[in-house]
């Protein structure tokens, strides 16, 4: 089974050097809502949503300095666990604020995020969408996904 798909896996105590810096940069956030903008725009930049049948077995890695350390092509999974991880050590959010979501493209399994800004705000985030023109607030599914 593919990890994170179905669960969280565990925030580490240490991360990356790399990582840590961006965590640093994202601490002198205004807001929960500014923090969490950067912190995409910095997985928009880094990485580009890549397809299941893609670099397959990238998608049951869980190391997180495996993750980061890479550029380029990354599963939702990958790219959730990267934000959940930069998000909670930002110190704006907790790991409960953040839920994992599924939903299909066609017949491919796809996560997302739903994100707690406030008591009674949420926010749908998905990482692996930006590269393929979703917009920050939505999430890749059947309808608004243009495989061609």
């Amino acid at each position: 089974m593919i990890p994170n798909l179905f669960w969280k896996v565990k925030i580490p105590n240490s991360i990356p050097k790399d990582m840590q810096n961006v965590v640093n940069r994202l601490k002198k956030s205004k807001s929960k809502e500014d923090c969490l903008k950067k912190a995409y725009d910095i997985l928009y930049k880094k990485y580009q949503g890549c397809h299941i049948f893609t670099r397959f077995f990238d998608l049951f890695v869980t190391d997180l300095h495996k993750l980061w350390n890479k550029n380029g092509c990354a599963h939702c999974t990958n790219l959730n666990y990267l934000l959940r991880v930069l998000l909670v050590k930002s110190g704006f959010f907790k790991d409960e604020d953040i839920k994992l979501k599924l939903t299909l493209i066609y017949i491919s399994p796809h996560q997302y995020l739903k994100i707690m800004l406030s008591k009674n705000k949420f926010i749908h985030i998905d990482p692996w969408g930006a590269k393929h023109k979703i917009k920050l607030g939505d999430y890749a599914n059947t309808i608004n996904y243009k495989l061609f």
